[in-house]
C-alpha cells in the first residue's frame, strides 16, 4: 500500500511561479488514497473527546463527513457568506490572495460543545482562525483541528497558537 503522501500531486509554479500547489483531488479520485486519508485523519484524534464536527467549504465537507459519520457526530457547516439559509453570525478574514467572510447557524453549536474542526489544508491559518472564532461566538469550545495537509512553511500553526492541531502530512516549504 503507498503512502498517503504518494496520493497527493504537487504542481509546480501554480497560481503563481514559486508556488507548488498540494492537490488534493488526487486523493479523492483513488478510492484506496481518500479511505487512507479518512482513517489517517480520524486516527490522529482518536483520543480527542468532541460533541460535534465542522468542516469549512468546500474541501472541509468532503474529509469532515466522513469523519463524523464513522464517529457518530453531529457536523456543521461553516460556509461562505450568503450561502446558508438560516440566521447565521459570520468572521471575515484576510487570505494569500485577499479577504473572505464566512458564516455558520446560529444554532450549530451549543455553549459547552467540544468542537472538532476539518479542513483539507492549513498554510497561512486564516480560514481555520476564522472558523475558531465563529465556534467559540456560539460558546462552543475548540477541542482539536485536524486537517490532512500542514504547509509549515506558511506557519498557519503560529496563528492558531494554543489550539491543537494535527496535520496527517506536512509539507516544510510553502
Amino acid at each position: 500500500m503507498k503512502e498517503l503522501s504518494e496520493y497527493i500531486r504537487s504542481i509546480p509554479d501554480f497560481p503563481e511561479p514559486g508556488i507548488i500547489f498540494r492537490d488534493v483531488t488526487s486523493v479523492l479520485e483513488d478510492a484506496e488514497g481518500f479511505k487512507l486519508a479518512i482513517d489517517t485523519m480520524q486516527d490522529l484524534v482518536k483520543d480527542m473527546q468532541i460533541d460535534a464536527i465542522v468542516g469549512a467549504e468546500s474541501r472541509g465537507f468532503i474529509f469532515g463527513a466522513p469523519i463524523a459519520y464513522n464517529l457518530g457526530k453531529p457536523f456543521h457547516l461553516i460556509r461562505k457568506k450568503g450561502k446558508l439559509p438560516c440566521e447565521t453570525i459570520e468572521e471575515s478574514y484576510d487570505l494569500e490572495y485577499g479577504s473572505a467572510t464566512i458564516e455558520i447557524h446560529k444554532n450549530s453549536i451549543k455553549p459547552g460543545q467540544k468542537v472538532l474542526l476539518v479542513d483539507d489544508l492549513i498554510a497561512t491559518g486564516g480560514t481555520t482562525k476564522a472558523m475558531i472564532n465563529l465556534v467559540e461566538k456560539l460558546g462552543g469550545e475548540v477541542a482539536g483541528v485536524v486537517v490532512l495537509i500542514e504547509l509549515a512553511g506558511l506557519k498557519g500553526r503560529e496563528k492558531i497558537a494554543g489550539y491543537r492541531l494535527d496535520a496527517a502530512i506536512t509539507y516544510e516549504g510553502k
